[in-house]
C-alpha cells in the first residue's frame, strides 16, 4: 500500500479540493434540513460541482493524478449525493428509492474495488456511464431544490417521478457495467497469477 500514500500524492491540489467538498457535506445538511435556506444549498453543491470538475482539471494538466485521489474523490462525489438525497427525502418520500440504491450500489462497489486493487494492483477511475449517471443525479437532485426557490412551490409530481426513475435507471445501468468490468479484472488477475 505504501506506493498509494506517498507525501507528493496526498499534498496535491485535487486531493485539498475534494478535502473540502467532504467539509461540505454537513453544512448542505445543515442550511437545507435545520434552515430550509434552500438558495444556500444550492450554491453550496454548486461550490462542491465546481471544485469536483477543478479537481479533474487540476489533476490531469498538472500531471497530479494520484492513486489516493483515485479513491477519494469518489467518496466525496457519494458522500455529497447521499447528502443531498437525504435532505430531500424528507419532502420527497420517492428519494428513499435511489438513496437506498446508490447506498448499496457504492458499498457493494467499493468492495469490489478493494478485490481489484489487491488482485490487479491498480486503482481504475470513472468510466462514462458512471460520470452520466452521476450527472443525471445531481441534475435531478439541484431541479428538486431550484423549483422551490424559481416557482416557489414543489415540482410537479410527474415530473418528481419521471426524473427520480430515469436517475435509478442510469444507477442500475452502471451498477450492472461496473460489476461485469470488475468480475472481468479480477478474472483476468486470476489467469495471470495461473500462467
Amino acid at each position: 500500500m505504501k506506493e498509494y500514500f506517498t507525501r507528493k500524492q496526498i499534498l496535491t491540489i485535487p486531493n485539498l479540493l475534494t478535502l473540502v467538498r467532504l467539509v461540505l457535506v454537513p453544512f448542505i445538511i445543515y442550511y437545507y434540513i435545520a434552515k430550509e435556506y434552500y438558495l444556500l444549498t444550492v450554491i453550496l453543491l454548486a461550490l462542491s460541482g465546481i471544485s469536483d470538475v477543478a479537481d479533474g482539471i487540476i489533476a490531469r494538466k498538472f500531471n497530479q493524478v494520484s492513486d489516493l485521489g483515485k479513491m477519494i474523490d469518489p467518496v466525496a462525489d457519494k458522500l455529497t449525493q447521499i447528502a443531498v438525497l437525504f435532505c430531500l427525502v424528507w419532502r420527497f418520500p420517492l428519494m428513499w428509492v435511489p438513496l437506498v440504491l446508490l447506498t448499496v450500489k457504492e458499498i457493494y462497489n467499493a468492495v469490489c474495488g478493494l478485490v481489484v486493487i489487491k488482485k490487479t494492483g491498480r486503482v481504475y477511475g470513472a468510466d462514462w456511464h458512471g460520470k452520466v449517471a452521476t450527472v443525471m443525479l445531481y441534475s435531478m437532485m439541484v431541479l428538486h431544490i431550484l423549483w422551490d426557490i424559481i416557482a416557489g412551490q414543489r415540482i410537479p409530481e410527474l415530473l418528481s417521478q419521471i426524473l427520480i426513475w430515469v436517475s435509478v435507471a442510469l444507477m442500475v445501468l452502471t451498477l450492472i457495467l461496473y460489476s461485469i468490468q470488475n468480475f472481468t479484472l479480477i478474472r483476468n488477475a486470476g489467469k495471470q497469477e495461473e500462467s
